[in-house]
């Protein structure tokens, strides 16, 4: 923390452990190659599935670790910001904010759980099952595109040693 910071009680953001992991699962699930060759819609719905689908990989691999049980935490509350703030840029009142970030953390946990069961099983058509009714397809695109590519980047990840997650050194 600088003088200033010092000198006028600012104190450091404890989310910043987890910025660059938030920026790099953003960065994955914006890659071309979700909405070319997966089917994924490049809506605002689209981009919200490919978000909680990664990010709920992510925080699946961060249950393995002691070390990053707390910056998963801190990972979901950079989501929880992000979310506020896109909702506010897109009009939503101050009044419904609070309701809509709710209904999305409340999304978000229904897809840790389908995630976590799609990747557990070992059975592809569990996963591609969890993608068709958590992610906004194009009409015709069958879902094992995605769930396909999604437990091949799980399967990276979990190689991923604890200290190289949390330094955002993914999906590379």
């Amino acid at each position: 923390m600088g003088f200033l910071g010092k000198l006028f009680g600012r104190k450091a953001d404890d989310r910043d452990v987890a910025r660059p992991l938030w920026h790099r699962t953003v960065e994955i699930a914006r890659e071309k190659e979700w909405y070319r060759d997966c089917g994924v819609a490049d809506t605002v719905a689209g981009r919200f599935d490919m978000i909680t689908l990664i990010l709920a990989i992510v925080l699946i691999r961060m249950e393995r670790d002691a070390e990053l049980v707390d910056p998963s935490v801190r990972l979901t509350e950079l989501f929880v910001d992000d979310m506020d703030g896109q909702l506010r840029e897109s009009g939503v009142g101050d009044l419904v904010v609070g309701k809509r970030v709710g209904k999305l953390m409340s999304v978000l946990g229904g897809r840790l759980g389908a995630y976590r069961e799609g990747l557990a099983s070992g059975d592809e058509a569990v996963m591609a099952d969890a993608v068709a009714r958590n992610v906004s397809l194009h009409d015709g695109t069958d879902p094992l595109l995605v769930a396909r590519r999604a437990r091949a980047f799980a399967a990276g990840l979990a190689l991923v040693p604890a200290y190289r997650v949390l330094d955002a050194e993914i999906g590379k």
